[in-house]
């Protein structure tokens, strides 16, 4: 049942919104004062609050920026008799739900109540959908490389200061550019992934920039190019190392001017990105056979991440496969299987090549060939990595 707070110093208008909500299967608590409502809201969790703006003690104003830093997803609706158009404003501007005059229009109140309820309920959602999708992207190991690099990640992330990761493939690059946009102020905008050596080199420009319509024979209407759907996000450039060198040229002038301009275009779209880019290749190499631009490195690389391989974290592998266990399992409807210790240690001989990525492949297989349990001998026989 949703519970409503009403802060009103008025006795019988708290007592008539209290008989009024509940007829209408709300749990209604009642507060005299800002401060006895402060004190409510620090010790219980309201669907809604209806506050009066003119109070002894504290006004309704003051309680409001009170509740923005207490319970910021909680709706708050002021209530006065002595309104105004400049007070509505002020209110809305302080993060009020809405603002009714007194007298109170019941219909009206009951109507906002409703939509609070439903935004409050959709809000709750949201973060729930949320988590379920962060643990999708969730690192994994307690070993002290991986734990140095999640410190790295969450010391950088509330900056937005750009950030190179570097490591093999299958190693989790894109986990730790995840983690950093979602510790960042930026989580409620985009986060937009370019895998660069997927483009092909003459599509990677349209890619990035966008195109105008006619500005190529296939370009039939307009395109927005990743910037721009990145604009107040993250965009992740992957395998940046791929990129062709005058692609590198415009990303670095982006990079200088923070403006865009789309293929077959005139003129200038301003954007504010935040680009965190990986690569598995050593890019120093690339830069002394001319296949990679010295200035957009250092452009790129304020902070630099390198991601261990799973050789040099080998006492994560537990870890790792009882996590892939859970999540493949569960993914497939199939009672969790066991593994024994014999097992892990043999999972643990073998040389990764795929790192984290082949480990998840191989426990999936096993999970499918194997009956309840793991042996040393199962890995023995199906774990066999490329030779």
């Amino acid at each position: 049942m949703p519970r409503i707070l009403v802060i009103d110093d008025e006795r019988s208008i708290r007592n008539t919104l209290k008989d009024i909500l509940e007829y209408e299967k709300y749990e209604v608590d009642l507060a005299e004062d800002g401060l006895k409502g402060i004190e409510k809201v620090k010790n219980a969790e309201y669907s809604i609050v209806l506050c009066d703006i003119k109070m002894p003690k504290m006004d309704g104003i003051e309680v409001l920026e009170q509740f923005a830093e207490l319970a910021p997803d909680m709706p708050v609706v002021m209530i006065s008799g002595h309104g105004n158009i400049d007070t509505a404003v002020e209110s809305i501007k302080k993060g009020a739900f809405d603002y009714i005059e007194k007298p109170i229009d019941l219909n009206r109140l009951l109507i906002t109540i409703s939509n609070a309820i439903d935004k409050s309920n959709l809000v709750s959602e949201t973060k729930i959908l949320k988590k379920k999708i962060n643990k999708k992207f969730e690192i994994i190991g307690e070993s002290e490389v991986i734990k140095a690099v999640i410190d790295m990640a969450d010391r950088v992330a509330p900056t937005d200061t750009r950030v190179l990761i570097t490591g093999a493939n299958g190693t989790g690059k894109e986990l730790i550019a995840r983690r950093i946009h979602d510790m960042s102020n930026r989580v409620s905008e985009p986060f937009v992934e370019v895998n660069c050596a997927a483009i092909p080199s003459e599509l990677i420009e349209s890619e990035l920039f966008g195109h105008e319509k006619g500005s190529f024979t296939s370009a039939i209407k307009q395109h927005k190019g990743k910037f721009e759907q990145a604009n107040g996000g993250t965009l992740f450039l992957d395998e940046i190392g791929d990129m062709s060198l005058s692609a590198q040229a415009k990303v670095l002038r982006v990079l200088q001017e923070n403006v865009i301009s789309r293929v077959g275009g005139n003129g200038q779209i301003k954007v504010d990105v935040r680009i965190i880019a990986a690569t598995n290749k050593n890019l120093a190499n690339e830069i002394a056979t001319n296949r990679f631009r010295e200035d957009l490195y250092h452009r790129l690389s304020v902070i630099l991440i390198s991601v261990p391989s799973l050789n040099q974290r080998v006492e994560d592998i537990p870890l790792l496969t009882n996590y892939f266990i859970r999540q493949i399992c569960g993914e497939y409807g199939k009672t969790e299987i066991k593994i024994t210790d014999s097992a892990i240690i043999e999972l643990q001989k073998i040389t990764w090549t795929g790192n984290i990525r082949e480990l998840r492949n191989v426990i999936e297989r096993l999970i499918i060939l194997c009956d309840k349990t793991i042996t040393n001998e199962d890995v023995l026989r199906f774990a066999v990595p490329l030779k």
